[in-house]
């Protein structure tokens, strides 16, 4: 392991369980609590991410206050019922997994790695990278909750950030949205200690609102119009996700084959190996400002330009490596995921981690996919991409793909149990190359059980995807968070470079458009 990376040893003083399988429920669960011996399946969606984690990095403001933190963590997280069960098999004969309540030690779900103190003072960063990276390389012990906050006090060289919090999560607890909201709902505006983070509106469901009538033949007709266009596109995009799962193999790109984002399985790293592999989780921050701009002039969505950041960084990462001059349409196939919940306030999420119930918060793990080909192109005019991105998604908002996406895979899940769902999701996995998403943060400086907080930075691990892309916006800046094989991509900071440039060809390209 390079110099400065922490050893298993060196992560925790306590033994790690290498069980990778829920564990038979024992007579008496140790710790059990007695009320919720019985407790709750597992739903078919948390079995299904068995070897999916989530990672955020939070960067902290202060020196870490690791009593209050524990203070905060065992008051606001730790009551939660998924953050105080364990999975057990309840003894019948599928085997189904339950939730068994237990009793929660806070200090063991805490980590103080002991790092090489040389290591650290020159080069924080990489001893920093390189910890969280080895995450991904160890197991979670299953004969407690799946969850584990790792402290590293010590200063890095991004701006402001004085100590840094990693936060391991197994996927079945949530996913990305509802973890995130738990995490916020337990922390409190910088400018008002008594109040939640303030956080921006949501647009709703991501598929375009259908226009009312507003009489007449000829408004009645395009009324029906737009419905039977919303059907044919729903349509078009099921089938083409239908394909993909039963029937593609690789890129749909006209690039030479093992290329640099060909499929792992042609560049000799075997799809049952990937969650063997280190994940880097590298990030970098851009300006919301800019962002909003770019928006404004372009007359889109934030989520138009980041697909359109992405697009160029991907294309640029590409032609250079490649050292082709190929101006034909190359496309990467990759999968959006989205959030399907309604319109849920952060005060919700509060008022659940004050019960100790879900109440009306939408728990667990409410996710649609869209799939998306990526343009690879050499553009003269950067604007070109978002341009680009702006068509293809105003498309997708014509279509309920995600919806319908969401419940295929219930429906394979509830009718032919786990390895159907394992056929969906591990197919719709195996035949992309990028999985893309973004969250929407607070809109102002939070403060976390004491600590400001100068940045977020999720991203996940246990995908076959070479390369995972997440956007975390929060106060006025956006981080673009890659967790990405560095097998495959040994040079991954070259391509988060390629983020950067690309933003900032981006932005001064809407900046002579807008004068």
């Amino acid at each position: 392991m390079r110099s400065g990376s922490p050893s298993a040893a060196a992560l925790r003083s306590r033994p790690l369980s290498i069980r990778t399988k829920p564990r038979a429920a024992p007579a008496a669960a140790a710790g059990a609590d007695e009320s919720a011996a019985e407790g709750e399946p597992l739903s078919p969606t948390s079995r299904l991410v068995d070897n999916l984690y989530i990672v955020v990095t939070i960067g902290l403001g202060s020196r870490l206050n690791q009593p209050a933190f524990s203070a905060g963590i065992s008051r606001l997280i730790a009551p939660h019922p998924r953050f105080n069960s364990i999975q057990v098999t309840d003894g019948s004969e599928d085997g189904n997994p339950r939730w068994v309540r237990v009793k929660v030690k806070v200090e063991d779900h805490i980590v103080v790695p002991a790092l090489d103190a040389a290591a650290v003072a020159a080069d924080p960063d990489k001893a920093l990278e390189d910890y969280v990276a080895s995450l991904s390389t160890l197991p979670m012990a299953r004969s407690r909750p799946l969850w584990e906050f790792h402290f590293l006090d010590f200063p890095t060289s991004e701006r402001e950030v004085t100590s840094t919090v990693a936060i391991r999560i197994h996927h079945s607890l949530g996913d990305g949205a509802s973890l995130m909201m738990l995490l916020l709902a337990s922390a409190r505006s910088a400018a008002d200690p008594a109040s939640l983070p303030a956080m921006p509106t949501r647009a709703g469901a991501i598929y375009a609102r259908r226009p009312r009538s507003a009489g007449g033949a000829l408004a009645f007709a395009a009324l029906v119009w737009s419905y039977v266009v919303l059907a044919w596109n729903t349509v078009v995009d099921l089938w083409c996700f239908a394909a993909m799962v039963l029937f593609s193999r690789g890129e749909p790109h006209t690039a030479p084959a093992h290329t640099v984002f060909s499929p792992a399985a042609d560049r000799g790293v075997l799809p049952e190996h990937h969650n063997n592999n280190r994940r880097r989780f590298v990030h970098r921050s851009l300006c919301f400002d800019d962002v909003i701009f770019i928006k404004n002039t372009m007359n889109c969505t934030v989520n138009d330009v980041l697909i359109g950041v992405t697009s160029a960084a991907l294309s640029r990462y590409y032609f250079r490596k490649s050292g082709g001059t190929n101006t034909k349409d190359i496309f990467l196939r990759s999968v959006i995921a989205v959030n399907t919940r309604p319109l849920t306030s952060l005060q919700v999420y509060a008022d659940m981690i004050e019960s100790g119930k879900n109440n009306e918060a939408a728990w667990g793990n409410q996710i649609g996919y869209i799939l998306l080909r990526f343009h690879l192109a050499m553009c003269n005019d950067p604007l070109a991409y978002v341009r680009k991105a702006n068509k293809t998604m105003d498309r997708k908002k014509n279509s309920l793909e995600v919806a319908f996406t969401h419940k295929m895979c219930e429906f394979f899940l509830n009718t032919f149990g786990l390895k159907g769902g394992a056929f969906i999701f591990g197919g719709m996995a195996e035949n992309t190359t990028i999985a893309f998403s973004n969250m929407v943060g607070p809109t102002e400086q939070i403060d976390l059980y004491g600590h400001p907080v100068v940045f977020i930075a999720p991203s996940v691990y246990g995908v076959p995807q070479p390369v995972i892309v997440h956007y975390q916006s929060y106060d006025r800046i956006i981080k673009v968070i890659l967790s990405i094989n560095d097998q495959i991509f040994p040079d991954y900071r070259e391509l988060l470079d390629d983020f950067a440039v690309s933003f900032e060809n981006i932005m001064d390209a809407a900046s002579k458009l807008s004068t």
